[in-house]
């Protein structure tokens, strides 16, 4: 497997009708990925699939959305050391879908859970982080933005564990805070957005291409041209893991470099933070 797709979940729904042949056109594509846990259930999925599978490795945690079902901390203790789990979440902070602002506090202590079991455990974060207002450009220095938040809690974290590591998922923040993640040693996660979000290539040129790893959050986000693709076996309009190609040939475009020098140096990044 030349190109690993970071985050994906092959663990969720959409995938329920024809998951094994899904799987298997991702292997024919040379694609491997990570599947992610969004809570309990699909945490446990995620390890069965990399249990059955060698293109697939899993994180497991709980979104930050979840904050409303109870954490099983005793769970996932136990499925963080599981075979090819290679990190803890995705877990973070989202403000989109807290308009309100009534569960931050939650979410912030959903958070620092899954920091301390992947401190714990020595495993990188899979950070999914989403500001109130998501537009590419102008985010708020302000309590209202959840990088700033969970940048916060991050780095006065980082003192009592200086070997934290993790990848920001779906990145859609600006150069200033893209840098503040690598100051951590995070890598910078980029999805199919950027194939047809022109305002994205300033920050994908800004991040080192060591620091750079490529994702599809499949079935979600498709990239260009498959953007609107159904699946044959569903109906549904839905992402494949095997498309994150078009992210790394994206990534090389901005970068001036060959495809095939882009996808070794990403490849590269992949097993230096998930041993993968």
């Amino acid at each position: 497997m030349n190109t690993i797709d970071t985050h994906s979940h092959f663990n969720l729904h959409q995938f329920d009708e024809d998951r094994e042949e899904s799987i298997a056109r991702m292997e024919a594509s040379g694609v491997g990925t990570i599947c992610i846990g969004v809570d309990a259930a699909t945490s446990e999925l995620a390890v069965k699939l990399a249990h059955t599978h060698e293109s697939i490795w899993s994180c497991v945690g709980q979104h930050p959305t979840e904050w409303e079902k109870e954490f099983d901390e005793a769970l996932f203790e136990k499925l963080v050391t599981e075979k090819r789990v290679v990190a803890v979440g995705e877990c973070g902070l989202d403000y989109y879908r807290e308009k309100d602002r009534g569960g931050v506090a939650e979410q912030k202590e959903l958070f620092s859970k899954q920091i301390a079991l992947a401190h714990k455990h020595n495993l990188p974060l899979m950070l999914h982080i989403r500001p109130t207002d998501c537009a590419r450009q102008g985010l708020a220095q302000t309590e209202e933005n959840a990088y700033e938040d969970a940048l916060a809690m991050l780095e006065a974290y980082k003192e009592k564990w200086p070997e934290m590591q993790g990848t920001a998922h779906f990145f859609a923040g600006s150069k200033e805070i893209a840098q503040r993640f690598l100051d951590l040693g995070f890598y910078i996660s980029f999805s199919g957005v950027i194939t047809f979000v022109k305002e994205y290539e300033e920050t994908v040129r800004f991040v080192p291409l060591d620091r750079i790893l490529p994702e599809t959050d499949a079935p979600f986000a498709a990239p260009a041209p498959y953007r609107g693709t159904r699946s044959a076996v569903s109906g549904q309009v839905r992402n494949q893991p095997e498309y994150v190609l078009e992210v790394v040939r994206k990534i090389a475009e901005i970068k001036g470099l060959s495809f095939e020098e882009t996808e070794q140096v990403l490849r590269q990044n992949v097993t230096n933070l998930f041993g993968v």
